[in-house]
């Protein structure tokens, strides 16, 4: 059974800094991805990692602030995430993709990530 488990959100202060762990039991993926939904917007792509090559694509709005990285033994991903803005509040979701193309295959449950100004 493929599970997802996301650790590390909280509550912040703007300026601030978190990491996210996300832990992959079950299966190897071809690569990870970073997701966040804040309330009444839309699914947003934060940043994505590929397993083999460690290759990594950010979103715009997160580039020079946030970094994404693997730990190969733990099969875990990490998002390192640093001058955190009020506008980076919402659910963060780790998802895992089957192939490096397309749509990710699994998400985990999500976890939150607030910050105050």
């Amino acid at each position: 059974q493929v599970q997802l488990d996301e650790s590390g959100g909280g509550l912040v202060q703007a300026g601030g800094s978190l990491r996210l762990s996300c832990a992959a039991s079950g299966r190897t993926f071809s690569r990870y991805g970073w997701f966040r939904q804040a309330p009444g917007k839309v699914s947003e792509f934060v940043a994505s990692i590929n397993w083999s090559s460690g290759t990594t694509t950010y979103a715009d709005s997160v580039k020079g602030r946030f970094t994404i990285s693997r730990d190969n033994a733990k099969n875990t991903v990490y998002l390192q995430m640093n001058n955190l803005k009020p506008e980076d509040t919402a659910v963060y979701y780790c998802a895992a993709y089957l192939y490096v193309g397309g749509t990710y295959d699994y998400r985990g449950q999500g976890t939150q990530v607030t910050v105050s100004s």
